[in-house]
């Protein structure tokens, strides 16, 4: 495992980057409505991360040409923007990425399109946004790696939902996935997981399901991977640093 610990100006750059990662995000959201296709979504969002002098994380994976990634309903991670068009009560995942001082930062988050869902959905999305708040306040130099995947685990299997095990949480800075796998189950006793060290910036991102843990490749959509089930799915995702005794929410 190579992990790269960021030193003063790699931080402050990400911080940067994640400053604009959060305009965006806050710029773009409320402009989603029914009837949009999600390519519009994608554009939009390339537009604003380019006025802002940044570049799309996204782009600068070998094969993938667009800004976001916008899983809707069943498709869990990676589904590229299309010509399909929204309906009220979709369930969209907004994932996006910003490359500042060629430093990533990564976010991402589910809601219901034009209405708030009925209450087993809004359940769902909200148990997924309130472990993945809990688990950053865990994040900490000294603190076992292993300590905030075993967090998201119980609160995740033990409110009755299933995580998707082959899809995690990474290292994020000069690549967009970097060491350590920052895992939402636990797959070894703590104290032989990672020890955090000032200087790590992961990406905490919870993907979940409502039925199965199964995934598959979705038929005839290059990248996109849904549930076996077609069950619901959602991810939450934050990019986050830790400088010294001190760990800050990049995006």
């Amino acid at each position: 495992m190579m992990i790269h610990l960021k030193n003063k100006q790699e931080l402050k750059w990400m911080k940067e980057g994640g400053q604009i990662l959060q305009e965006v995000v806050e710029a773009l959201i409320p402009t989603i409505e029914p009837g949009m296709s999600t390519n519009e979504i994608d554009q939009a969002a390339e537009k604003m991360i380019r006025a802002r002098g940044a570049e799309p994380s996204f782009q600068q994976v070998k094969g993938y040409r667009w800004t976001t990634c916008l899983p809707i309903n069943e498709q869990t991670v990676h589904t590229p923007p299309s010509q399909k068009k929204l309906k009220k009560g979709d369930v969209l995942t907004v994932d996006i990425g910003v490359y500042h001082q060629k430093l990533h930062t990564d976010y991402a988050t589910t809601f219901v399109v034009g209405e708030e869902g009925d209450s087993k959905t809004q359940a769902f999305l909200q148990k997924g946004k309130d472990t993945l708040d809990a688990a950053l306040q865990k994040v900490k130099a000294g603190e076992y790696l292993g300590t905030i995947s075993g967090f998201i685990e119980r609160e995740m299997t033990g409110a009755g939902y299933h995580i998707l095990k082959e899809l995690t949480g990474h290292g994020i800075g000069k690549e967009l996935h970097e060491d350590p796998y920052v895992f939402n189950y636990l797959d070894r006793p703590v104290e032989k997981t990672y020890k955090i060290q000032p200087g790590l910036t992961i990406a905490v991102e919870i993907i979940y399901a409502m039925g199965t843990g199964q995934i598959k490749y979705e038929p005839n959509v290059e990248w996109s991977i849904i549930t076996k089930d077609r069950s619901l799915s959602a991810c939450f995702e934050h990019s986050i640093a830790v400088e010294g005794e001190e760990t800050f929410i990049l995006a």
